[in-house]
């Protein structure tokens, strides 16, 4: 991921009668992300009150409009216009920098020595290697507010689990690969579970619902046990792997 891609053939795919899919990269790199927040940021303005939705990815995003405030023809040839002088954007529109308070534990993070055997490290290795690294939010997607961060230590990479949980505990830090994030509700998951945080990840009360947007910075910052009870967090114990 050393080179910094371009835009070279953008394609408008359809996605029904009320959304375009536009893929701007085939490849996934870090490096998408400011063009895929300078599309969204142009469509927001575009589209204005006809504008559903934007659902950001590795590569592509999304365009969710009102068929009866704008056709699906329309809505191409706006984004078309949009994709003739599209600029990445720069350090000025950077997302906003999220640290959130994580308590790394075996009893909530049960892969702890998973990750740390398959990596020839300590326990309190893989969390100083996880807990110092700033990621990008990269995509959300799976649940809502979830969000795929990385790009993790290399030393960290590690597989998904042959068996995925049937219930993953909301705010559970986890790792799959070289990607990083944390449930913001009870879903089945798969990841390697680190740890907890008492970030509120999704709220219905919030604008956006989702604490993280892509493009956003987070880094996970180690607490005890004892601060993380006092901030609200939920210690208890993961269930055995069934």
């Amino acid at each position: 991921m050393s080179h910094k891609p371009t835009l070279r053939n953008p394609r408008l795919e359809s996605a029904g009668l009320d959304s375009w899919i536009v893929r701007l990269f085939e490849d996934i790199d870090e490096h998408n992300l400011p063009w895929l927040s300078a599309l969204s940021r142009r469509c927001e303005q575009a589209f204005g009150d006809a504008l559903i939705d934007l659902v950001p990815s590795y590569t592509t995003l999304l365009v969710v409009f009102d068929p009866l405030m704008v056709s699906p023809s329309q809505a191409r040839v706006l984004i078309s216009r949009i994709l003739v002088d599209l600029e990445p954007e720069d350090s000025a529109h950077a997302g906003e920098i999220h640290e959130l308070q994580t308590w790394y534990d075996p009893s909530v993070g049960p892969e702890l020595s998973r990750v740390a055997k398959h990596a020839g490290l300590s326990v309190n290795e893989v969390i100083d290697a996880h807990s110092q690294q700033v990621y990008r939010v990269f995509a959300l997607g799976f649940a809502p507010g979830f969000a795929f961060m990385g790009l993790t230590d290399p030393r960290l990479e590690c597989g998904r689990l042959d068996t995925p949980r049937r219930r993953v505990p909301p705010g559970s830090v986890a790792m799959a690969g070289r990607q990083t994030a944390a449930y913001p509700t009870a879903t089945p998951g798969g990841w390697n579970l680190l740890g907890r945080t008492n970030a509120r990840l999704f709220d219905r009360e919030r604008t956006g619902f989702s604490l993280l947007r892509v493009g956003d910075q987070v880094r996970f910052v180690p607490v005890s046990r004892e601060e993380f009870e006092r901030e609200g967090g939920d210690t208890t114990p993961m269930e055995p792997l069934a």
